[in-house]
Order: C-alpha cells, then sequence, then structure tokens
C-alpha cells in the first residue's frame, strides 16, 4: 500500500513536467533520415576492424570491434588479446544500436547523461546501448551498416570505431 501511494505521487509529478518540457515547434524535417544502401560487404568490414584495431593497438587499448549491416546483424567481429570478455556483447548493441537508430550511439547516452526530456524513449532501445562508440556507415549517402567499439572508457571507444570509419573514407 505504501508502494503504491509513493508511485501515485511519483507520477503526479511527472507527468505535469513532462506535458511542461514538450518542445512548442515540431520540425518538418526528420533527423536522421538516413536512406538505406546495399549492405557493407565482408572485405570492407574487415577492412574498417583492421583500422580500428591498429588505432587501439597504437595506444595499448585492448577492443572488441564490430561491423554490422544496416539491419544491424553482424558482418564481421574481432577480439584483440586480453579484451575483456564483457566487451564483446557491448561491441555489437554500439554497432546494432548506430545501423537500426541511423544515429551514432553516443546520441543516446548524451540523453541519458543530460536528462533529455525524450529520455523515457530509451526504455525502448531494445538490444542497443547509450554509450558512446557505435557509429553508422554512411557510404555514397547511404547507410550500408555500422561499426562499434568497446574495451575501454567511451572516449577511447569512440576513437577506436572512427578509426575504422576513416579507413573506408566516412567522416
Amino acid at each position: 500500500m505504501r508502494f503504491a501511494a509513493t508511485l501515485i505521487a511519483a507520477l503526479a509529478v511527472a507527468v505535469p513536467l513532462a506535458h511542461a518540457q514538450t518542445p512548442a515547434t515540431v520540425p518538418e524535417a526528420m533527423p536522421f533520415d538516413i536512406p538505406y544502401g546495399t549492405p557493407i560487404g565482408l572485405d570492407t568490414a574487415n577492412k574498417a576492424i583492421a583500422a580500428a584495431a591498429a588505432e587501439a593497438r597504437k595506444h595499448n587499448w585492448k577492443m572488441s570491434i564490430t561491423v554490422v549491416d544496416p539491419a544491424g546483424n553482424l558482418v564481421a567481429h574481432a577480439t584483440m588479446d586480453g579484451t575483456q570478455y564483457a566487451s564483446i556483447p557491448i561491441s555489437q548493441a554500439k554497432a546494432r544500436t548506430a545501423a537500426l537508430f541511423r544515429r551514432p550511439s553516443g546520441v543516446f547516452q548524451a540523453a541519458a547523461n543530460g536528462g533529455s526530456p525524450n529520455m523515457l524513449g530509451l526504455v525502448g532501445l531494445n538490444g542497443g546501448v547509450a554509450s558512446e562508440g557505435g557509429f553508422p556507415i554512411v557510404i555514397d549517402g547511404k547507410l550500408v551498416g555500422a561499426i562499434g567499439a568497446s574495451g575501454g572508457i567511451f572516449t577511447q571507444d569512440a576513437v577506436t570505431a572512427k578509426a575504422g570509419l576513416a579507413a573506408l573514407g566516412v567522416k
């Protein structure tokens, strides 16, 4: 009974706050509206992974690196020697998040850490992760896949994954 009363009181405060934070204007253009392209191939995925691993080795970082297709399905993966095992599913989740939502996984981290009014939308981040280090791979204006890295702190993960993008000529 006490829990129910606490829950009702919390909702009474939260619901008006949620409505008060609704944006006044609605943009006409959809954000992150990247068209899909032909899924990334194995050779291209391996090229990105090799470059990302080389960047990690330069800094003596131990990383798990994943490349997925636009639907978030695994194309290629590498785990560097000594990488913590927990980083394997995390790098896959970062890549999958970037592919499925057509935006860097760090966007969700920023929303969660910044207390965005849209933060409740993160509840639906099924199979994804709100952590920097996952980036869409966009070639010729089309989403062909995504890369994710995990093993260090989120900034190290991002530098590693971005090296894979750079090897493909993606900014």
